[in-house]
Parts: structure tokens; sequence; C-alpha cells
């Protein structure tokens, strides 16, 4: 043996040697080592990746239910039925993309991200295409193809797209989360301008349809090839077997002690109460700009302002709250709100319809991205995230199916618009202040 590889290898000693006194000597100072066997939070590329994926899947699902406003005024001059009527389908629609979440999440849990996500979209793109060949005028093909089909399809892979993403931020959960969501905002940009464009042209509503359907496909797939999970039960191969032992649970609590665990339990309750009427101008601020004979220009980019402006909500609130906590943000944030939607009675012009969607939007959008980073500090092991999640966002969408149904029927033909925003403001806002405290 020559001489340089014995002075080769005593270095090589040398340096682990020094390497096992640093980590021995910070542990004992109560300074914490990273491992190889510990997961790695907060960047990378597999995290950014699982971002995309899920901000073209929020884009793809809850931007398209965001935009309803542009489908609510449609079939109501084509006489598909009354303002209530058609709101059930919007309102179905955007609960099940929350309502899915339960059986989703359990999923999700037992490591089948990928199988819901491909067959949840599916069966999305396979109800755009039913709703492109419908006949608008029979209420019932409508209902089936746009409430039930695209909302069960939609919301199956919503929520998991969302979830995941704890896998991957701890610090900066609240803002990847928010980033994700915004998605849906851009959605709700890009979905009620397309729309108004093509159905409201030459195109006509079946092309109208098919071409968003034909886009949101090709989305979809992107999307599912860029997200990534981390963890899947021990039952299961783990993916990432580096992050086994921080996968494992010490012990899985029931679902009812999920349920009625109080921060939980009151968290739930409060934000179902509030989206009774949070979703209220994204069904029918359209059709209000309409209504009161406004530009029709305004008609056409009100929704496209409002889900703009609730971009910035959904960044700027999240990275607040990731710095001064979820709940110190979220529940003044759904007060604000509720509170706001009184501004529209006084909306009467062009200049206030615009200062009403801007300043509604950056909230409300705020309120929503919140719900779930909150939800997040509630779970005890990684383990049960999406049950969590999934149980959290099914009890809200009972408030989502019936809030605007009820502020359809308030409506009325003769378009009595106080009553709808005055219970829509009132009702839902005072309740959802005494839960968050």
């Amino acid at each position: 043996m020559s001489c340089s590889t014995l002075h080769s290898t005593d270095d090589a000693s040398s340096t682990t040697l020094r390497s096992a006194e640093d980590n021995l000597s910070q542990k004992e100072a109560g300074v914490a080592v990273t491992t190889a066997s510990e997961p790695r939070y907060d960047g990378g590329l597999d995290a950014w990746l699982t971002v995309l994926g899920g901000w073209l899947i929020a884009f793809c699902t809850f931007g398209a239910a965001s935009s309803f406003g542009v489908y609510q005024d449609f079939y109501t001059l084509k006489g598909t039925g009354s303002s209530s009527a058609i709101a059930w389908i919007g309102s179905l629609q955007l609960c099940l993309d929350f309502a899915m979440a339960l059986p989703a999440g359990k999923l999700c849990d037992l490591g089948y991200f990928h199988h819901i996500q491909i067959g949840g979209g599916l069966l999305y793109i396979f109800s755009l295409f039913m709703l492109s060949i419908t006949d608008v005028t029979k209420y019932y093909q409508v209902f089936l193809s746009q409430g039930v089909g695209v909302g069960i399809g939609s919301g199956i892979i919503y929520v998991p797209a969302l979830t995941i993403q704890a896998h991957h931020w701890k610090k900066r959960r609240a803002l990847a989360m928010g980033v994700v969501i915004s998605g849906g905002s851009w959605g709700g940009i890009i979905y009620p301008i397309m729309l108004n464009q093509l159905v409201q042209g030459s195109v006509g509503f079946a092309w109208g349809v098919r071409s968003m359907a034909l886009m949101t496909l090709g989305l979809l797939m992107i999307a599912n090839m860029c997200m990534k999970p981390r963890f899947v039960p021990s039952s299961r191969k783990t993916l990432d077997s580096a992050q086994a032992k921080a996968s494992a649970p010490t012990r899985k609590r029931s679902l009812s002690e999920i349920i009625f665990d109080p921060p939980y339990f009151l968290t739930v309750l409060g934000s179902c109460l509030t989206v009774f009427g949070l979703y209220y101008p994204n069904f029918y601020l359209q059709l209000f700009v309409t209504e009161r004979g406004l530009s029709p220009t305004l008609a056409f980019y009100s929704l496209a302002i409002l889900n703009a402006s609730a971009i910035f909500g959904r960044c700027l609130l999240n990275y607040a709250a990731d710095h001064f906590g979820y709940f110190n943000v979220m529940c003044p944030v759904s007060v604000v709100s509720t509170g706001l939607l009184f501004c529209l009675l006084r909306a009467t012009s062009v200049g206030g319809v615009v200062a009403f969607a801007i300043v509604y939007g950056f909230f409300s959008g705020g309120f929503a991205s919140l719900l779930g980073p909150s939800v997040t500090t509630l779970t005890k092991d990684i383990s049960e995230l999406s049950t969590c999640m999934g149980v959290g966002f099914f009890a809200t969408s009972f408030g989502l199916l019936l809030g605007s149904p009820i502020s359809g029927a308030l409506l009325g033909p003769s378009f009595a618009w106080f009553k709808p925003i005055v219970f829509s403001s009132v009702r839902p806002g005072s309740r959802s202040t005494n839960a968050c405290d």
C-alpha cells in the first residue's frame, strides 16, 4: 500500500471523526441537527412542482366554479329556470367541490392520490362534454351534467391537490396554499372572459363549453405529472423511504375524535356559517350589473375583476397568517368579508361596482384560502391530514349548497336586491364571529 493511500485514509477518518464530534456537541448544546432521515420542508424541486400542479388544479376547478355567474346570467336569459332554481346548479357544483373532500381525503390518506386525480379528472372532462350537448332550456339536463357531474369530478381532485401541499411545506405552509388557491382566482379571471366571448359570440354555448373542456384536459394532465406525495401509509409502499419514520403516527384518532375536538369543531362551524353568504357576489354580481342597466362591458368583466383582486388577498393575507397566526388573520377577515356585502346596496354606478369588486374580492378570497391552512394546524399527525381537511370541507359544503339558492329565492322575479344582501351579510357574519371567538 502506498503512502498516499495511507494519508487519504487517515484524512477521511479524521474528517468523519470531526463531523461526529461536531454533531455530538451540537446535540448536547440543544441545537437541532439535520440528518438524511429527516424530511426536508419549505423548498426543493418537488415542492415547487407540487405547488404548480395544485395551482393548475385550482385554476381548472375552483376557478370554473367561481365563474358560475356567467352561467347564471346566460341560463336566466334563456329561460332555463328561475334565479333560485338556476342557483341550485352552481351551489351544488361548488358544494361538491368541498363535499367530495371527505371520500377523496380518505383515499388520499390510503395512498391513492394519483388514482383519484386521474379518475376525478376524467369524470370532470366527460361531464363538461355532456354539458355542451345539453338543451339549456331543459333544466334537468343542465342540473345533472353541470351540478352533479362537474361537481363530483372537480371535487374529487380539488381538495387533495390542496392537502398535498402540507407534505412539502411547514413554516410557509399558508403562503404555499395561498399561492395554490390563487390559481382559482386566475381561473376566475380567464374562464368568465373566455366563456362570455365564446358563448355570447359567434361560437355559441356548445363549442364554448367544449373549448373550455379541451383546455382543462391539457392542464389537468400537466398538473397530475407535477404533483408528488411524500408520505403514504405503512401498509403500502413508501414513496420516500427517508421519510418513513416521519410519517408513522403514534396513535391514529377515530373520526369522532377528530370531529368533536373543540377547536376543530368550532373552526368548521364558523367556516360553514360564513360561507353561507361568502360567494353571493360570485353568483349574482354579473346579473346585478345587467339588471341595473350599467355598462355591458362591466357585466362581462365584473367577475374577472372580483377574482383578480382575490389573487392579492389569497397571497398577502396568507403571508400575514404565517407571521401573525392563522386564526388571528382568518377571524377578522371573515367579519370584514360579510360586512362588505352591505356596500353592494350603494353600488349604483360603474365606479361603485368596480370598487366593491376589488375590495370584496381581496377579503373574501383571503378567507377562502385561509381555511385550509387553519385546519392543518389542528391536525395531530400527518397521516390524518387529508381526513381532517376532508371532514372540514365536507361540513363547509352545506353552507355553499344552501346559501345561494336561498339568496335567489329572496331575490325573486322582481329583483329585490336588498333581501339577499341582508341575508348574506347579517345571518352568517354574526355567528361566524362567535364561532371564531
